[in-house]
């Protein structure tokens, strides 16, 4: 029913006739009730009168010619349709109440119920509510509920104006607790070696990430890729290796030393390998692959006593002499 319909039920007074008053084809209107003024330019002394709720916030009334004459005449407006197409359109201009008004409220609760304060929220199904333009519009939280270990809440939100009765809504979603990690600053070739230039930091979702994940950028710089990494995400300890101090395929100076006893050989690396790694080296002289350790660039160092990773191979003509 047009919410107007009820005062013209309500209207017990008798009015003399007034001057011929103009129908407003359309109405803009900046409270929440619509007046006589609203429909009619020249309305008398009763002017001001309110004749009912008018539309929510962003929507409209339209009221059409014959209710118009009931007004008139109840009210004594000298005003009669000229046709049934006359009509005034009653708009109540209105607004989206801001994500972010609604954000900074649900922060304030779940921040009070132990969610990380500065947390990356999510708020997938959020509907904003439309609002009148005019005035003051508050927030707050009725009620929150908030699991730490996922992450995920629902809450109560009340829409708060003086002017209209409070709204409630339900918001559901999941607060991400972000943290600080060191990303690449722009694309690298593999076997780079990393400076604090080419690193940057970014904010991430923990949830995201695993024990091998990089957490510093000290952590990194001085390291080399190992294989291409994407800038901008973070870096995996898979992703770095010590810059290489013996490439695949190099001649190196193998060592053996024990007390007493040193010896030196040239080997073949048969993979690359920085300070401290453990890399095969083929003895060319007996085809044997052993295990040595990088002590520095293109030197090794063989423990004594290491049994060959692949027992030695001897060629025809070493056969042969033996």
């Amino acid at each position: 029913m047009n919410p107007l319909l009820p005062a013209l039920a309500a209207g017990l007074l008798t009015a003399m006739p007034a001057a011929a008053a103009t129908l407003r084809l359309a109405t803009t209107l900046a409270a929440p009730v619509v007046r006589l003024s609203d429909l009619f330019d020249d309305a008398g002394p009763r002017a001001d009168r309110v004749l009912g709720p008018g539309p929510a916030p962003g929507a409209r009334i339209v009221v059409e010619a014959a209710q118009l004459a009931a007004i008139a005449r109840q009210f004594g407006i000298d005003w009669r349709p000229a046709s049934t197409a006359d009509r005034v359109v009653l708009d109540r201009p209105g607004r989206l109440l801001a994500r972010e008004e609604v954000a900074a409220t649900l922060r304030a609760a779940l921040t009070g119920v132990g969610a990380p304060a500065d947390g990356d929220l999510e708020l997938p199904d959020f509907a904003a509510p439309t609002v009148p333009l005019e005035g003051r519009t508050e927030t707050a939280i009725e009620q929150v509920d908030y699991d730490a270990a996922s992450g995920r809440f629902t809450a109560m939100l009340g829409v708060i104006r003086a002017d209209m009765p409070i709204q409630r809504m339900r918001l559901s979603g999941r607060l991400q607790e972000m943290v600080e990690l060191p990303v690449l600053a722009h694309r690298l070739p593999v076997g780079s070696v990393l400076q604090p230039g080419d690193l940057t930091t970014a904010r991430l979702r923990a949830g995201a990430l695993h024990e091998e994940t990089v957490r510093t950028i000290a952590d990194a710089v001085g390291r080399a890729l190992k294989r291409q990494a994407v800038a901008g995400q973070p870096l995996s300890t898979a992703d770095l290796m010590r810059p290489a101090l013996v490439e695949k395929g190099a001649l190196v100076s193998m060592e053996l030393s024990a007390p007493g006893l040193a010896l030196t050989s040239q080997g073949v690396a048969q993979e690359a390998g920085g300070a401290g790694d453990r890399i095969r080296v083929l003895n060319p002289t007996s085809r044997a692959v052993l295990e040595a350790e990088v002590i520095g660039p293109r030197r090794v160092r063989i423990a004594p006593g290491s049994a060959p990773v692949q027992p030695a191979r001897f060629a025809p003509d070493q056969v042969a002499a033996r």
